[in-house]
């Protein structure tokens, strides 16, 4: 690759990065302003005995008496410059905010990731091209994940193993043991989708000629499976777990709910009840920024499982 495309490659990918933080800035603010309500009641409370006057100080102090047009150039002006804003309820930076509660959140997504992908790696390593009755049963179980809610999950997982077995704890993030739970409440569903995909590319790589080589040769059929057939079914699984990623903070908020855990999942809920407009925002440009960091390390990833993509 030449210096000149090099630039143009990675000026795209920036320009694709501010398209999508500013698109997802963009819809999420839209959104915000089509949800009933008033932003300066939320933030008095309820029965709330504040006169019109304090009222009408609060819109002016946070520019919520300006047309709807020139709060958004506003905040974009800010984006700009790095400020998200102050939350309305919470009286503090949104940027302290998440930094605040983005730890819990990331233990979380990359426990129930990392489990995922262990699951889902031994699954379709030990079932694909075996018997049809074995399939049957993997495929079944994975079914049953994939179309079960988290929520849902969370609670059986609750009921067995906090309530009855008093294995781990019920709520809270005290020590490892309170992830565990949340974890694999998380993890299933992603466990079922990429043990399919990487299942059905396994069966396609044990079919092509280099297995049947590697087979000859004398190499036995686990060390086709790992050495070779693995690698060549690995690209469509490193898409998937890129973008199953970007959505696992969509899934912390119900998992984070459930097992009352802190995290970016909590905090996002109490801002869009309380539609604490510079709040929520602020979490979609993170999820935007999360989803654009991903893209660029799975085409990174590309490069490293197929050597032929760096001439690319």
């Amino acid at each position: 690759m030449t210096p000149g495309s090099l630039f143009r490659a990675v000026a795209k990918r920036l320009a694709g990065a501010v398209a999508v933080l500013l698109g997802a800035a963009t819809v999420a603010f839209t959104a915000l302003q089509l949800i009933p309500g008033d932003p300066v009641t939320v933030m008095l409370g309820p029965g709330t005995a504040a006169t019109p006057e304090i009222k009408a100080q609060i819109r002016e102090q946070y520019g919520l008496d300006q047309p709807v047009a020139l709060q958004y150039l506003h905040y974009l002006g800010n984006l700009l410059r790095g400020d998200l804003g102050e939350s309305y309820q919470l009286q503090r930076p949104v940027a302290g905010l998440i930094g605040d509660q983005l730890w819990p959140t990331v233990q979380l997504a990359l426990a129930a990731l990392a489990l995922a992908v262990v699951l889902a790696v031994t699954a379709a390593v030990a079932t694909a091209g075996r018997r049809p009755a074995l399939r049957a049963v993997a495929s079944l179980l994975e079914l049953l994940t994939v179309s079960s809610p988290p929520y849902w999950i969370g609670i059986l997982l609750l009921t067995a193993f906090s309530f009855q077995l008093r294995i781990f704890p019920v709520a809270g993030d005290q020590d490892l043991s309170a992830l565990v739970l949340p974890a694999v409440t998380l993890a299933l569903p992603l466990t079922g989708v990429l043990a399919q995909v990487l299942r059905e590319g396994l069966e396609a790589a044990l079919g092509q000629p280099f297995a049947v080589t590697a087979r000859s040769r004398g190499l036995s059929v686990t060390a086709v499976r790992l050495k070779h057939a693995l690698r060549h079914a690995a690209v469509p699984l490193v898409t998937l777990v890129g973008w199953l990623t970007g959505s696992l903070l969509g899934g912390a908020v119900l998992v984070e709910t459930v097992f009352a855990r802190p995290g970016i999942g909590a905090l996002t809920l109490q801002g869009t009840t309380n539609k604490d407009m510079p709040l929520v925002i602020g979490v979609v440009l993170l999820s935007a920024f999360v989803f654009v960091l991903l893209s660029t390390l799975v085409d990174l990833l590309y490069t490293v499982i197929d050597p032929r993509l760096r001439t690319g």
